[in-house]
């Protein structure tokens, strides 16, 4: 990386996402010389910024003009750029919609729209950045393909499996998925109909071959793009284990990720941890002497939740609660949280909830006894608001994707 930085007739840097604003300023402090352009992005203010720096606040998780503006300057910094310049990409969470760019022929109302409606029907994140990376003019290998020299591309992962193509949408690696692809995703979620006129024509299009498509690997474009992982779930599975061990617990990682409708997961977290062998002190522990007997379960990933109706909460609050359920079912007594590394939790000042032993009866002493019409609702928020059992961070400043943590004494 100092070789290419060092070889380099101009650098040129662009930070997006949730952790666009940390990873900027630790470059710029980082690069042994001075920079071109230093462009960052995200859905908050920046509380520092390196000296010329521009700073875009766009939004996050449906695009807006913001949103639009951020990727022209980002795709014109590319554009103008020579073989012998460099450009680093730094990458986060929530970049796909932070920087994006409607292709020629589709409005911003049309790529606003089909992201709501992908969304609010629970679509993954592989198949939701599928649609984007073929309606967008910057994702999919795109910003890459645009700079005429080396790019090199560093990313926190949120995705599970760590998959580039998905990290942002990819703007600086191959797609391997095609239009074809992007439209049985939306046969998949509400049908054709469901979604603007344009997105499915533009999409029917290039599955006709009317329409170029996205870099694919291979593609000469590409041939000098780099990108690598940085850090991912593993890497706050790890802090908490390192926390939990040094409370005394003996902890149990699950290495399979956590994915899929979040009462769902929830439930088979739950069988999951009732199935494992109780432990005693681990005397190879490095916690306080007077420390407690514990077992500490962490997991990690990403679920989703198809929302209806008027219900207000995020994916963690409800997996929160769907893990009351079965609380009763693991013996001792029981805490269990899922948050967000990010901070935000849906449309959400949370990033996510916690429960134990006794929620039940507190819901039921605040007049919120009845969960299973909480869930029904994906009104997750309201529950725990009234218990007092939100967790508040504020944005953090990076996302790595969702934690889960059962304590069980």
């Amino acid at each position: 990386m100092e070789r290419a930085l060092r070889a380099a007739s101009a650098v040129d840097v662009i930070a997006a996402g949730k952790a666009a604003a940390p990873m900027l300023g630790t470059f710029v402090a980082a690069a042994p010389h001075s920079l071109r352009h230093v462009i960052g992005m995200a859905a908050q203010d920046a509380p520092a910024l390196p000296p010329r720096a521009r700073w875009h606040r766009t939004v996050h998780p449906v695009p807006d003009e913001r949103s639009v503006a951020a990727a022209r300057d980002a795709l014109d910094t590319a554009a103008a750029a020579g073989r012998d310049d460099l450009l680093v990409v730094l990458l986060s969470g929530g970049a796909s919609s932070i920087m994006a760019l409607p292709v020629d022929g589709l409005t911003l109302a049309d790529k606003q729209q089909t992201s709501k409606q992908l969304l609010s029907l629970g679509a993954e994140i592989h198949d939701l950045n599928t649609v984007r990376k073929h309606l967008s003019g910057i994702k999919g290998g795109r910003l890459a393909a645009a700079h005429a020299g080396r790019t090199i591309t560093l990313a926190l992962s949120d995705v599970v499996g760590d998959d580039l193509s998905s990290i942002g949408s990819g703007p600086t690696v191959p797609d391997r998925t095609t239009y074809a692809d992007a439209l049985a995703v939306l046969d998949a979620y509400g049908g054709r109909r469901a979604f603007p006129a344009p997105v499915v024509q533009h999409l029917t299009r290039g599955a006709s071959g009317a329409v170029p498509e996205s870099p694919k690997p291979g593609d000469p474009r590409l041939a000098r793009s780099h990108a690598t992982v940085i850090g991912g779930i593993r890497t706050a599975m790890h802090g908490a284990r390192a926390a939990a061990e040094s409370l005394g617990y003996v902890v149990h990682m699950i290495d399979e990720p956590v994915t899929g409708d979040a009462s769902g997961a929830a439930a088979h977290l739950i069988r999951y941890a009732g199935g494992l062998p109780r432990v005693g002190h681990d005397p190879s522990t490095r916690g306080p002497a007077d420390s407690r007997t514990g077992l500490c379960i962490i997991s990690g990933g990403e679920t989703t939740v198809r929302t209806a109706g008027s219900g207000k909460g995020g994916r963690n609050q409800e997996f929160a609660l769907a893990m009351v359920r079965g609380l009763d079912r693991l013996g001792g007594q029981v805490a269990a949280a899922s948050v967000g590394t990010d901070g935000v939790d849906g449309p959400t000042d949370a990033a996510g909830a916690v429960v134990d032993s006794a929620t039940v009866t507190r819901a039921i002493a605040a007049g919120a006894g009845d969960v299973e019409r909480y869930l029904r609702e994906h009104n997750s928020y309201l529950f725990f608001d009234q218990l007092g059992d939100l967790i508040r961070t504020g944005p953090t400043g990076t996302n790595v994707g969702d934690l889960q943590v059962i304590l069980i004494s």
